[in-house]
């Protein structure tokens, strides 16, 4: 299949935004980039997009971390101690810590940290549900006492996805989990500078002094110790392909988040820049459903889908041309992560034909039904994503409503319970990097609990096998649940798998110390 609204490549990248050289002092000091997407949203809580985890990983801290091995680790916590068979944890906070404001960070912050972020994130709210409390035991000490056995709470407490569970101060941390916080003070590594904040082109960070690093391990992921080299990061808000690179090389950036594939063998001949995969794991897209309105209600309609749909296509689109950044053939959890399986797979790897999938709709009971299907314009890999389940959809006989809005208005618009004809939707591809959906402990996409993330998917035999898989010890056992979990996902069709990318990032080579994963900006600096 040819690619279908391939990203504005070469064409304008003479129309580069004119802005002046860096000059030699405030290239040591300030360190400039391009995000994937416009930050929308400021609160780590509120919001579950990529971007505004990316944004909280600068701001905000975590007491755990999650490495490369997708293994917890403390961050701010100094460790933990466990009692009564698993249902009493104390986690003791490292020394010094303080946040943005001055003020220090006290196990009561963290508490109430939690307990917000519980309100919003499946995880959270799973967490919740079974805390009897969740409490200050002194300033350094919290306390987490539970109703049954919860061992993988520092891997909650460290999730590397969406809904981050972000420290932030206890005033914050009261407000309505629902309503975005009024300010943004955390205890990371670096402050948000509100005032030089300009929407959709502009967002700024400077090097909090008072910020205390981990003082063992290495750089790994979102752990080890946050060294800081920049006295100030800006971030601008470049969504045209060839203005992008035009300003990476001219050096009026430093680093490109998402560099577009097609231009990858352009960056590698730049002596000056340097271009490569840092999210290792990949990125995977899926097609999501609204299970509140008709007809994907029913899994029927969702079958049909998730047999006709071609993986191959979809990698196509969103990893360009380079079959080494494409892996099609992938489950409901993303390969080379611990509980990924093929478990049930052959029965859907001979896909339908146009024709059998359009016989199928109607065997289903589709009858013309006008289907919504929404769309960013200024995100290109999503948008790729998006193109071409546009076109699977109209080729099966899908009288199609195919709306294409920003980002913005699509993240608000995503929440909405609303029938699509009054504002809400049926339909939409997206691409999340596959360390947040690697497990079925931070899986929220797959949660059969009618949460907004699985597009209110609700499954009870899901949640039954998970619990089972959240307290199984022993590795052959997590791996059997793991294949019924997917064999329970190939029955119910909470979303459709469509195959994992590897997406380049780009920088001036005059950067080192550039760590894998999703942006870090610690432990990277200016060659001297």
């Amino acid at each position: 299949m040819t690619n279908i609204g391939r990203r504005t490549l070469l064409g304008t990248a003479g129309a580069a935004l004119a802005m002046p050289a860096l000059a030699a002092s405030e290239k040591e000091r300030v360190l400039r980039f391009m995000p994937q997407v416009d930050l929308v949203t400021l609160d780590p809580h509120y919001s579950m997009t990529n971007v505004t985890r990316n944004h909280g990983g600068l701001v905000f801290d975590q007491l755990y971390g999650t490495d490369s091995t997708s293994r917890a680790q403390p961050q701010m916590a100094e460790g933990h101690t466990v009692e009564d068979g698993g249902k009493r944890w104390r986690i003791r906070l490292r020394e010094g810590l303080r946040f943005h404001d001055g003020e220090p960070v006290l196990a009561r912050d963290c508490a109430a940290s939690v307990r917000r972020w519980g309100r919003r994130d499946v995880l959270g709210v799973e967490l919740l549900s079974i805390a009897d409390e969740i409490s200050a035991a002194d300033d350094r000490t919290i306390e987490f006492r539970f109703k049954k056995p919860f061992p993988k709470l520092p891997e909650a407490l460290g999730k590397p996805g969406a809904f981050m569970p972000a420290m932030m101060p206890e005033r914050l941390a009261s407000v309505d989990a629902y309503k975005q916080i009024p300010e943004i003070i955390g205890s990371g590594p670096f402050r948000y500078v509100a005032s030089e904040r300009l929407q959709g082109v502009r967002n700024v960070y400077a090097k909090f002094d008072g910020y205390v690093p981990r003082s063992d391990g290495k750089p790994d992921r979102g752990t080890g110790p946050k060294i800081v080299h920049f006295e100030r990061v800006i971030w601008t808000t470049m969504p045209d392909q060839g203005i992008a690179l035009a300003a990476l090389q001219k050096g009026e950036q430093d680093w490109w988040e998402f560099a577009s594939q097609d231009l990858l063998p352009i960056i590698r001949k730049d002596p000056a820049l340097r271009g490569e995969v840092l999210e290792t794991e990949g990125n995977c897209a899926f097609i999501r459903f609204n299970h509140l309105q008709p007809p994907f209600n029913r899994p029927e309609m969702r079958k049909v889908i998730l047999r006709v749909l071609d993986q191959e296509d979809f990698c196509a689109a969103v990893g360009g041309a380079d079959p080494a950044l494409r892996r099609p053939g992938t489950g409901f959890y993303p390969p080379g992560m611990p509980d990924a399986t093929d478990a049930g797979l052959d029965a859907i790897r001979t896909k339908l034909t146009d024709a059998q999938a359009r016989q199928a709709w109607k065997d289903a009971g589709y009858n013309g039904e006008k289907i919504v299907q929404i769309s960013p314009a200024d995100y290109p890999n999503v948008r790729a994503a998006n193109e071409v389940l546009a076109d699977l959809l109209k080729r099966i006989g899908i009288n199609l409503d195919y709306v294409s809005l920003d980002w913005s208005s699509m993240t608000q618009r995503v929440i909405k319970k609303d029938p699509p004809e009054a504002g809400g939707w049926h339909i939409h591809a997206l691409n999340v990097p596959c360390i947040s959906i690697a497990s079925p402990l931070v899986n929220s996409r797959l949660r059969g609990t009618g949460a907004e993330e699985s597009g209110w998917f609700t499954d009870a035999r899901y949640e039954e096998l998970r619990g089972q898989w959240m307290l199984a010890e022993e590795p052959a056992e997590r791996r059997r649940l793991a294949e019924e979990l997917q064999r329970e996902c190939l029955a119910a069709v909470p979303l459709v798998p469509a195959g994992v990318t590897l997406q380049p990032a780009a920088w001036r080579a005059d950067l080192e110390g550039v760590l894998g994963g999703v942006p870090k900006f610690w432990n990277v600096r200016r060659k001297t």
